[in-house]
Parts: C-alpha cells; sequence; structure tokens
C-alpha cells in the first residue's frame, strides 16, 4: 500500500511539472528560466484590473508594467492584465483591492477620492496651465504626496498615467467666448462638481450615462458634452457634435495603485522592483496617450469638425468663473492649491 501511494504521489508530481512548464511555455516564462519558482514554491500570479478597452494606451501600459515586473523577477512575479472591467467597475474594484482580492489596478481619479478626499484638489477646473505644469506638480514632492494619501484606505499608490485634458464640444454653434456656452445643456458625469462647473460657466448640466450620450446629441435631449480627444473621436461624438474647443478645463491624471495587503506581501527588493516598473510603464502610457490623441485629433479635423483655441483672455473668464468652486471644493486645501498653482 505504501508503494503504491508512494508511486501515485510520484506520477502526481511528474504531471504537475508538466503542467506547469506547458502553461510556462505559453505565458513566455519558463521554469528553468526562474529557478526560485520550484514545486515548492510557485510563482506568485497576481491580478490587474483594467476598465479600458485592450488596444486603450493605459491598458498597454499594464501591459508593460506586468512585462516588466516578470523580467525584473525572473519570472517569479507573473501579473495578468483583465481589461475591459472583467473584473467589475472601478469602484468595485477599489473595493476588492482592500481586502486584497484584486492585486493592481490603473483608476481614475474620481472614485479613487471616496477613499482619499484631497485627491479632489486634482480634480478642480482649470487648476493647470498645461500638460507641461500638471507634470511638474505630480513628479514632484506634490505628487509623491498624494501618491501617499490613498495609503489609510489600504492601497499602494506607485505612478500617474495621464488621461490628456477634458474640453467642450456641441452641436450648436463654436465656442469662442464665455457667453457662446450660456442656455446650452451639456451632458456631464454623475459629479456635483462637474455639474457646479458647467452651471458656473452659464450652461444648464445634464447628468447622463456614458452610453446614451451620442443618441442624447443626435436627437438634441442635450447640446454638447465635455471629454477629452481619444474618447469624443472613439465614441463617435464628433459625427453629431462638431464644434469641439480646446478650453481643457480638466487635466485629471490618472493613478497605478497596488493593495496595500498585496504589497505586504513582497520583500523590499520586490517593492522596489513593482515601484520601478510602475514608474517606467507611466512613461509609456504617456507617450502611448500622446500617439493616441494625436491619431484622434487628426481623424475628427479630417471629417471637418470646427476646433476653436480660446483667446488667454477669455480662457481666464473661463477660469475666473470657478472662484465659488474652489471656495466650495477646496476649502481647508487651500495651501496645496497655492502650492499648485505657484509650481514653475
Amino acid at each position: 500500500m505504501k508503494k503504491l501511494l508512494s508511486g501515485v504521489c510520484a506520477l502526481l508530481a511528474v504531471s504537475l511539472a508538466m503542467a506547469n512548464g506547458s502553461k510556462d511555455a505559453k505565458g513566455a516564462s519558463s521554469t528553468a528560466a526562474a529557478p526560485a519558482a520550484s514545486a515548492s514554491k510557485p510563482a506568485m500570479v497576481l491580478r490587474y484590473a483594467e476598465n479600458q478597452v485592450q488596444d486603450y494606451p493605459t491598458t498597454k501600459a499594464a501591459y508593460e508594467f506586468a512585462k516588466l515586473v516578470e523580467a525584473k523577477t525572473n519570472g517569479r512575479i507573473k501579473i495578468e492584465v483583465y481589461y475591459g472591467a472583467q473584473l467589475g467597475d472601478e469602484k468595485s474594484v477599489l473595493e476588492q483591492m482592500q481586502f486584497g482580492a484584486i492585486d493592481f489596478a490603473r483608476v481614475s481619479l474620481s472614485p479613487l477620492a471616496e477613499f482619499s478626499k484631497s485627491l479632489n484638489v486634482l480634480q478642480l477646473p482649470y487648476l493647470y496651465r498645461d500638460a507641461d505644469h500638471m507634470w511638474k506638480v505630480l513628479d514632484g514632492s506634490i505628487g509623491d504626496d498624494f501618491l501617499k494619501s490613498v495609503g489609510p484606505s489600504g492601497l499602494i499608490g506607485l505612478s500617474w498615467f495621464d488621461a490628456g485634458a477634458r474640453n467642450f464640444y456641441n452641436s450648436k454653434r463654436p465656442i469662442k467666448t464665455l457667453a457662446d456656452l450660456k442656455g446650452l445643456k451639456i451632458r456631464v458625469q454623475e459629479s456635483q462638481q462637474m455639474m457646479d462647473m458647467v452651471q458656473a460657466l452659464g450652461a444648464n448640466p445634464t447628468p447622463m450615462a456614458y452610453g446614451e450620450v451620442y443618441s442624447a446629441l443626435q436627437t438634441g435631449v442635450v447640446d454638447g458634452a465635455e471629454n477629452n480627444w481619444p474618447s469624443y473621436e472613439s465614441t463617435s461624438h464628433y459625427e453629431v457634435a462638431k464644434n469641439f474647443v480646446l478650453d481643457e478645463h480638466n487635466r485629471v491624471p490618472e493613478m497605478q495603485i497596488c493593495s496595500a495587503i498585496t504589497w505586504k506581501k513582497f520583500s523590499a527588493d520586490d517593492q522596489k522592483i513593482i515601484k520601478d516598473a510602475a514608474v517606467e510603464s507611466a512613461k509609456i502610457e504617456r507617450k502611448l496617450w500622446a500617439d493616441r490623441e494625436l491619431a484622434s485629433e487628426n481623424k475628427v479635423k479630417a471629417a471637418g469638425c470646427v476646433i476653436t483655441q480660446l483667446d488667454p483672455g477669455e480662457k481666464a473668464k473661463f477660469q475666473a468663473a470657478m472662484t465659488p468652486l474652489y471656495k466650495k471644493y477646496g476649502a481647508g486645501y487651500e495651501d496645496i492649491i497655492a502650492k499648485i498653482q505657484a509650481t514653475k
């Protein structure tokens, strides 16, 4: 009987070894290349949640992050990317990360701000002069402090991803002045801050699910909406709302994060590898985003859309209209807002 059990165990061991070898071959990571990942200590397989489609810049960067980690750990740590919201919407993903069910994610600041209120500062309209100003802020000590701000919620901030600038577009007329926005019905996210912003600019905010916007623009339920270049193009909103103004009212970055429960499982050396890979993949994402923005912009222009660049003096009027929002949503964060605005 002992010999029979011994034989069965040996057979199971061989079968497992063959299965692992086959799996590694498919995943471009072999057991031979990673001696630390033995039968007694298998490779750590982790999950990364991404809600965008597979060819989106943030998703591509998530794959790069996974590749970097796997390469730098010689296959000991493997990260599987689940794109297209396979693991749930961003709010659900964040909740799952708090108890370690999901290991990594790329998330927008709006749902993340529910866990760290200070992040609302980074969503204030017209906070940055331009993209260079934003990256000087986020790549410095201010940005590091905001990454750390999610710590008490059981999350580890790793790096910043670009999400471009949000601009207004509509089906009625080109927006050259603040007065041109007056009375327009503008679709906004279901966010009180976004509603207050549109109202402060003289337009009428209309909260609506993202998937309903095209038909609402087409039928006149709303006159316009606001988003970045890739979203304006990929949703075909440019077909039914051809007037696009580069007012850049919001330039909200996104954060690459890790579950604190997962983070504690890593050695100090592996934590450094993860952090370095996150920073490196963020640089890749910014380049991918810039390329995607340009492609979307060219497609929209080729379709005959009217693109308006605000005169600096006129843009100052848009910014001045935000004073009530800064008092309401920036209360208690005046010092950090001043530091951001003073960054050169």
